[in-house]
């Protein structure tokens, strides 16, 4: 028996979210002589993924599945981790203040 990951991107048609999901694919012999695929998440068996998953960010149901590995050839599509810090220097104007006449 091979296992296999295959991380599956997905983008949601509702909000846009792209994201991926990350499978573990047991391929096997059954007592036939044909080849069978298992699919499971968290170890759990599921159906193979399709175009109908659920978006995490908005819950829509209407999802495209792109082909393996899409996203890392596309890096444009990820969205940030995290956003950046704002920065904690001070904000100085570039015009110098006028000095007033006493």
């Amino acid at each position: 028996m091979e296992e296999e990951i295959r991380s599956l991107p997905f983008e949601c048609q509702g909000c846009w979210y792209v994201w991926e999901e990350e499978y573990h694919v047991r391929h096997f012999d059954d007592r036939h002589g044909n080849e069978r695929e298992i699919w499971l998440r968290s170890g759990v068996p599921v159906p193979p993924p399709s175009s109908g998953a659920i978006c995490p960010k908005c819950g829509c149901q209407h999802a495209t599945m792109f082909p393996a590995g899409y996203l890392s050839r596309h890096p444009e599509l990820r969205p940030p981790a995290e956003p950046a810090p704002p920065d904690a220097t001070p904000l100085l104007s570039p015009v110098q203040r006028r000095v007033y006449p006493l």
